[in-house]
């Protein structure tokens, strides 16, 4: 009788464990010892894939100009060329400046794409995990830091070239010859180029950290297995 009790104890232990085995094989595999190359490889995933979902939008005709989140603007110097040239009468005229500014910024990022990519693909990250638990575009920021003064010299020709490509280098001389020539105003003689490449590399930056919030905040977004171990440290 006693042999049977324990038996039937037996049982009821191998039992349990076999239960318990399963649950622990259905709990998430643990991802903490990824290493900071590691992390770092995620992060530098996640920031292609902001160029490759992002970034190609702004290449687009409208890409910049209907974008609210990266439209550029006009600096304050000729925010008041563009009211003085309305005032008598030029409005379409104004209108096709501040567009051209736009057309240039969308036909530059297409021909630097390549300039992105191998900027992040050179870009090391001293402490990657720190980046990873910090905010939602701290791999951004970092890029950012890591890569502007760079990526401004080399994306300043490209956007010269657009310019020309676009016709605003025309427009706009014809623009501030206009303006300069209303009596009683102070001739002005702005630096476009410079302008519109640091407005369209912030754009550039804008669009890849919508994508990084994205792979953060969104599960589904991270299309990868390597995506999917390092974004989960920080979930």
């Amino acid at each position: 009788m006693i042999r049977k009790i324990l038996l039937a104890f037996l049982v009821l232990n191998l039992t349990a464990c076999a239960e318990l085995q399963q649950v622990v094989n259905q709990l998430p595999q643990e991802t903490t010892s990824l290493g900071n190359d590691q992390i770092a490889s995620g992060l530098i995933q996640a920031l292609n894939l902001g160029i490759d979902k992002q970034v190609t939008k702004l290449t687009q005709t409208d890409g910049f100009f209907k974008n609210e989140l990266v439209k550029i603007t006009l600096p304050e110097e000729l925010q008041k060329v563009d009211k003085a040239l309305r005032d008598i009468g030029l409005s379409n005229l104004a209108d096709e400046g501040l567009k051209v500014l736009n057309r240039a910024a969308e036909d530059a990022v297409k021909e630097a794409t390549p300039i992105f990519v191998d900027a992040v693909k050179g870009i090391t990250f001293a402490d990657a995990k720190n980046i990873l638990l910090g905010n939602d575009d701290a791999a951004t920021q970092y890029l950012t830091t890591k890569t502007q003064t760079s990526l401004y010299n080399k994306f300043q020709p490209v956007i010269n070239n657009s310019f020309a490509k676009v016709g605003a280098d025309q427009i706009w001389a014809n623009l501030i010859t206009k303006y300069n020539n209303i009596p009683f105003t102070n001739n002005v003689n702005p630096d476009l180029t410079d302008y519109v490449t640091g407005e369209a590399l912030n754009g550039v930056y804008k669009m890849i950290a919508i994508e990084e919030k994205e792979i953060r905040n969104n599960v589904s977004s991270r299309t990868t297995d390597l995506l999917k171990r390092v974004f989960a440290l920080q979930d």
